[in-house]
């Protein structure tokens, strides 16, 4: 304002030394009232543009040395300098704010971009924690940057918060809404995937947040996701490395189990051939070439299923009595494990089922080998059949440590096994598995049975499968 005045008075004294008339004299004004709004406001620039304008009534308007205005083109000229004064004041101060805007705006357009490039150069494996709030707290200059990830749980933070800005990212996470605190200088965004909501960061001391909280929001999210997408591959190739290595093993153990199996079966030929035998040793000579034969062909293909989806399951057909199928597995398993009392009994029911009794034999198996490894000596392992719903039904009951509520929904994943299981007996996962994966082939399904059902307690597995329909050739069906 004293500028302004100053420049107010130079005008004047040079309008009045040189005699200018009213017009001139309002020119010269309008160029110092001009000049002057170039870097104040308009408060300072209107009190400059009266104070020109009642100079110009003052000096240069008759009559002169008073603020009286007796010709209205006077008027007029007086009214004109002082209304175009204001507007390009008013319109000067509007574009230095445009302009210092557009600079505020282009320098965050800048720093963003500088963000960006920091979080790219980071390790993918690097962006979890500090890491990856360090670029925001350096190039904003903030206080503080706190990080709630919504997949791990975790909360990071990066700088010292006056505003307990933990506690307030946290809670706008639990509440899926963004959240400001204007008196602690902090902001908070939820980070969003997928019309989700994956996490959320705080700011603390972030200039204009309205525009930079927004895109840094989406730059920490983006980061995230880039995070997440390194974890999710690198899991992807450590587990497809291991399937490649697995099927390396299970290639090698066929080609193991092969050889012996091969040997035995041509060395029970042999004696079998040599007819040198009693009765009773030729019986168990076929028995150990048919058990062979059948350990050969069930390693064959437990070792090729071990490497199939679902939907390449294609089961062999054939009408099976379901009692006679759990009974000889029952008999089977009692040789095998003299130490456990295994008993079968039948609730009665349909039991002819169209599948494939060696599919299904090495389920059940695998059923009632689980239940022998992990029950007691002298324990009762009991399989028990009967028809539910048009299904038959074979569930095998062991005394075995009940499953924990945590385990029960991830059983039957590939190569998972309980705490309990790797602790109680050696096994690769993969039992169960497979077994359920041959019984969905069939259209039926695996599913662990309740502790306490039918008064039985300890762990039970329910295998079903459709019980066949047949069809005469007058219509009718038999179920």
């Amino acid at each position: 304002m004293f500028r302004g005045a100053l420049l107010t008075g130079a005008v004047t004294a040079i309008g009045y030394r040189f005699g200018f008339n009213s017009a001139s004299a309002a020119l010269l004004y309008l160029v110092a009232v001009v000049l002057q709004s170039l870097d104040c406001g308009f408060l300072e620039a209107a009190i400059i543009s009266l104070l020109a304008t009642s100079a110009l009534d003052y000096f240069f308007i008759e009559p002169r040395f008073t603020f009286n205005v007796t010709d209205p083109l006077d008027a007029v000229t007086l009214a004109g300098l002082l209304v175009v004064s204001l507007v390009i004041t008013r319109i000067q101060v509007r574009s230095r704010a445009q302009a210092g805007e557009s600079r505020l705006q282009r320098n965050s357009m800048e720093s963003l971009y500088r963000v960006g490039q920091e979080l790219l150069a980071l390790a993918p494996a690097a962006v979890a924690g500090p890491a990856l709030l360090d670029p925001f707290v350096s190039v904003f200059e903030l206080s503080a940057v706190c990080l709630f990830d919504a997949t791990t749980l975790e909360c990071h933070i990066s700088g010292r918060s006056q505003g307990d800005l933990e506690a307030k990212t946290r809670n706008a996470f639990v509440l899926g809404q963004d959240a400001v605190y204007p008196e602690v200088k902090i902001v908070v965004r939820c980070l969003r995937a997928s019309n989700a909501v994956s996490g959320a960061i705080g700011f603390e001391g972030l200039r204009d947040p309205e525009l930079t909280a927004p895109a840094l929001a989406a730059l920490a999210a983006a980061a995230l996701q880039r995070a997440r997408a390194f974890r999710t591959a690198t899991a992807a190739a450590a587990h497809a490395q291991a399937e490649m290595l697995r099927s390396a093993i299970l290639d090698g153990l066929a080609h193991e189990f092969k050889t012996p199996l091969a040997t035995i079966l041509t060395a029970a030929g042999g004696l079998r051939a040599a007819g040198s035998m009693q009765p009773q040793q030729a019986e168990l000579a076929e028995m150990i070439e048919v058990e062979a034969s059948r350990l050969g062909d069930l390693t064959s293909r437990l070792l090729r299923l071990a490497r199939l989806d679902r939907e390449e399951v294609k089961p062999r057909l054939e009408k099976t009595d379901a009692v006679e199928l759990a009974e000889m597995s029952a008999k089977r398993y009692s040789k095998i494990w003299p130490n456990r009392r295994i008993r079968f009994r039948t609730r009665g029911g349909n039991s002819e089922v169209r599948v494939d009794p060696e599919l299904i034999g090495l389920a059940l198996s695998q059923l009632l080998e689980n239940a022998c490894r992990y029950s007691e000596a002298d324990s009762l392992v009991l399989i028990e059949f009967a028809e539910e719903d048009h299904m038959a039904a074979v569930t095998v009951w062991n005394d075995g440590p009940p499953i924990p509520a945590n385990e029960r929904d991830r059983i039957f994943d590939r190569f998972y096994r309980g705490a309990a299981a790797r602790t109680a007996a050696p096994g690769s996962g993969l039992g169960l598995f497979v077994a359920r994966k041959i019984v969905l082939a069939h259209g039926g399904n695996l599913s662990l049975v309740d502790p306490g059902a039918n008064g039985t307690s300890g762990v039970g597995f329910r295998l079903t499968v459709p019980i066949s329909i047949n069809e005469d050739p007058h219509g009718f069906r038999e179920g």
